[in-house]
């Protein structure tokens, strides 16, 4: 790596370290408060199961006909007693049991979400899947080169100067293996947002993805679907998937619970599920170096020709078996003086590829 590349670098990992060690003060004092409050369910639940149970034996024993001074009016009572203390419980084991889990924050990582129709057998976990970008630093009078095949590759790298004929002259350039810090593990740690709620199963083709948000926050806002005023809607990379986040706490967990919505706009009539949305941090990463088996970094180029003429001339010289190349799939040159940034994703066999 050139000493730009490797100061850059070292700058990124420190901005990760900070965010991480913030990210796990947060995640620590969630975990706290989520056991308190999962203790006060338990305790809860256990005294509503002790109550209930001992309604159940009272009804058992007679004990509701041996009160003769007992009328209908306290016997309905009673039996409205325990359908309520029946309806608590079933509702703190709900929330006991529902937890739901959503999004992975974008940290060098791009979302792919999917959502279907309930499956009593999936959990929205199996619809997730996380792709690594990463992003890698090019400065100045450097290119990326990458080629169809990684043997070629190779061999460029094998010989580590090159000498590329211009029309006027000619210039030197070294060759190096590009090598990334790849993903090998991240764990997510995934929290319930209060006002926010995500809306998928939108089959609206005919209005523009714009106007389309703006309809929906009208409908979701109005008072006859529970709803309450929105902050703000957006779009989620998947298809059909609007996250409305409200102003209002309470606005959120009142559609979630009543979960679908016939929603008509114009002259088309959709069924819009909506599901709660959830926020996630990253609590622990871990990155090994990977070597892009398909891609060459070239440095020392000099501000000779323009960037057109430089990218054709590097494309055309890489090509010529003569010179060690092959077929070439795409070329990205930084003029001197200049930076810009390379995205590389994971390629069908697993190796990082450039992307753009």
């Amino acid at each position: 790596m050139v000493p730009e590349q490797i100061t850059w670098e070292i700058q990124k990992c420190k901005e990760m370290c900070k965010a991480l060690e913030a990210d796990q003060l947060c995640l620590e004092e969630g975990r706290r408060e989520s056991e308190r409050e999962a203790s006060r369910q338990r305790e809860a639940a256990a005294l509503l199961r002790e109550e209930l149970q001992q309604l159940k034996e009272e009804a058992r024993a007679g004990k509701f006909q041996e009160q003769p001074e007992w009328g209908s009016e306290e016997r309905r009572q009673l039996l409205q007693q325990k359908a309520a203390l029946e309806s608590e419980l079933q509702q703190l084991e709900r929330l006991q049991i529902d937890q739901v889990p959503p999004a992975p924050p974008e940290r060098f990582m791009v979302f792919k979400g999917h959502t279907e129709e309930k499956k009593a057998e999936k959990s929205l976990l199996d619809a997730l899947s996380v792709e690594p970008r990463i992003r890698y630093p090019l400065p100045g009078g450097t290119a990326l080169v990458t080629f169809e095949t990684p043997q070629v590759a190779q061999r460029i790298i094998a010989q580590p100067e090159h000498r590329i004929r211009l029309d006027e002259c000619t210039m030197r350039v070294k060759a190096e293996p590009v090598e990334l810090l790849m993903p090998v593990s991240v764990e997510v740690a995934l929290e319930r947002s209060p006002r926010k709620v995500l809306l998928s199963g939108l089959q609206f083709p005919s209005l523009p993805r714009e106007q389309l948000l703006d309809k929906l926050s009208l409908f979701f806002s109005k008072r006859q679907q529970q709803g309450g005023e929105v902050e703000a809607a957006q779009w989620l990379s998947g298809p059909g998937h609007v996250v409305l986040t409200f102003l209002e706490d309470g606005v959120a967990e009142r559609l979630i619970q009543r979960g679908q919505f016939q929603v008509t706009i114009g002259k088309e009539t959709s069924r819009v599920k909506v599901s709660p949305y959830l926020d996630g941090k990253i609590s622990d990463l871990m990155l090994r170096p990977v070597v892009c088996p398909r891609t060459v970094l070239l440095s020392g180029i000099p501000d000779v020709l323009n960037e057109e003429l430089m990218r054709e001339a590097l494309e055309i010289h890489f090509q010529k078996p003569s010179k060690g190349g092959g077929e070439v799939e795409a070329v990205a040159y930084v003029p001197p003086g200049q930076r810009a940034l390379a995205v590389f994703e994971r390629e069908e066999g697993g190796a990082p590829s450039l992307s753009s």
